[in-house]
């Protein structure tokens, strides 16, 4: 049995071909089924998101699957294979089974290290155990990428330093603060990125937070789904006295908070230490502000230096966790390997075994009367024989790969010895010694 991945991402797709191969989650249970039905196909699983569309399938014939894959992923869609073909990909056997195991672990994302892959994996793969199409190769499969993905995310600090914005702001205020607990934020400007910081240091503790801006029901409805309250616009520097961070995102031409407001808010606050940021473009505070006593100013490219230096430390971690992927693949590349010819295996020895008893009785009821010693001898001899014939055989199957070439061979054995072959189960994980 063999892993077989067709599919596209943000590497190989622009947007607007990958949301047209998207898979709606409640059209999932009848395209499985399609799946499960299309030729040499065992077993099937989905994967869909923003930035990667993949099919997964269990197979003895991996060439022929990444075919009718393709085939399927065009004509699920209403696309033809001359405009789809060109951004996907295909992986089999080993090859597979790295790319899934590198995906869970994010490093393949557009953010090395970021955590949502490996839940949008384990979703995928809850549909796929829902609608049975996952079996004992999926199920041990997607088990052994979300273990690599934990051995990832505690053996590494691939996921430990922030590459966001809002998260480098965060992180540079605890550094600052060194706890976030009984602080208060305030967020002038309603925006996308205040909203994401605002959430980042909800999360880490602050107390209270405050939200201005131009549009009075904007800062109400982004308060709100803080807790928090709204300050009107045209005097929120009153307030800025109770503000241990803040954070400035307005879009406008001017700058919004001079020297001379943190000054006076300072004054109140005896000179606690207050860290701005200023994520605007053009900038809404002050330059200057930096310069006073007690006050951290960090603006844009501030935390893009922050930003881009934590990358640089995620790659450096992305060598080591290359490393623990690779082992994590070798050790399911032999228990695949033995999944699939450990039937034969079985069989074959079962035959053979099944010649021996009976031949051996034949031979025991015909020399008459043996003791126990000499009967021992005789059944000691017989099974040798049978181990010795067997050692090749199982040896050279032992080696082969998912080719279809190598596959043969296991034909070739179920024909000559016309073995009855049972279908793989959990006990068949290893394989007997020679």
């Amino acid at each position: 049995m063999n892993i077989v991945v067709v599919g596209l991402s943000h590497k190989t797709a622009p947007v607007e071909i990958r949301e047209k191969v998207a898979f709606e989650a409640d059209a999932l249970e009848d395209r499985l089924a399609q799946l499960l039905a299309l030729p040499y196909v065992s077993e099937a699983m989905i994967v869909s998101t923003c930035n990667r569309v993949e099919l997964y399938a269990a197979t003895m014939r991996p060439e022929q699957v990444c075919v009718e894959l393709q085939r399927f992923m065009a004509e699920s869609h209403g696309l033809t294979p001359a405009v789809l073909n060109p951004h996907l990909y295909s992986y089999a056997c080993q090859d597979a089974v790295r790319h899934v195991f590198r995906v869970t672990a994010s490093l393949d994302s557009m953010v090395v290290g970021e955590p949502q892959i490996l839940g949008q994996i384990k979703t995928a793969y809850g549909h796929a155990c829902d609608c049975k199409s996952a079996g004992l190769v999926l199920n041990r499969f997607m088990h052994k990428a979300f273990s690599a993905a934990k051995r990832v995310r505690t053996e590494t600090a691939i996921a430990s330093s922030a590459v966001s914005v809002s998260y480098a702001a965060v992180e540079l205020a605890r550094k600052i603060f060194e706890s976030l607990e009984n602080k208060t934020v305030m967020l002038v400007g309603a925006g996308e990125m205040c909203e994401l910081a605002a959430k980042h240091f909800v999360r880490y503790g602050v107390s209270k937070v405050l939200v201005t801006n131009r549009t009075y029901s904007r800062a109400e409805t982004l308060a709100e789904s803080f807790g928090g309250v709204a300050v009107n616009f045209a005097n929120f520097r009153e307030q800025l006295h109770r503000v241990d961070i803040l954070l400035s995102s307005t879009g406008s031409p001017d700058y919004v908070i001079h020297a001379a407001d943190i000054k006076a808010a300072c004054k109140l606050r005896r000179y606690e230490p207050m860290f701005l940021i200023d994520i605007a473009v053009p900038r809404d505070i002050d330059p200057a502000v930096g310069k006073i006593d007690s006050v951290y100013l960090y603006d844009v490219d501030d935390l893009q230096g922050v930003v881009q230096a934590n990358l640089k430390e995620r790659e450096k971690e992305a060598i080591k966790a290359e490393e623990i992927i690779d082992q994590e693949v070798l050790r399911f590349h032999e228990w695949l390997a033995n999944l699939t010819i450990r039937p034969t295996i079985v069989a074959l020895r079962k035959q053979l075994e099944g010649v021996r008893q009976k031949e051996l009785q034949r031979t025991l009821s015909s020399l008459g009367n043996l003791d126990d010693h000499e009967r021992k001898m005789l059944d000691a001899m017989t099974s040798a024989i049978v181990n010795k014939i067997l050692h090749h055989p199982t040896r050279l199957l032992k080696q082969l790969n998912c080719d279809d070439d190598k596959l043969r061979y296991l034909d070739a054995v179920q024909m000559l010895f016309d073995l009855s072959i049972q279908p793989p189960s959990d006990d068949m994980a290893e394989l007997p010694e020679d």
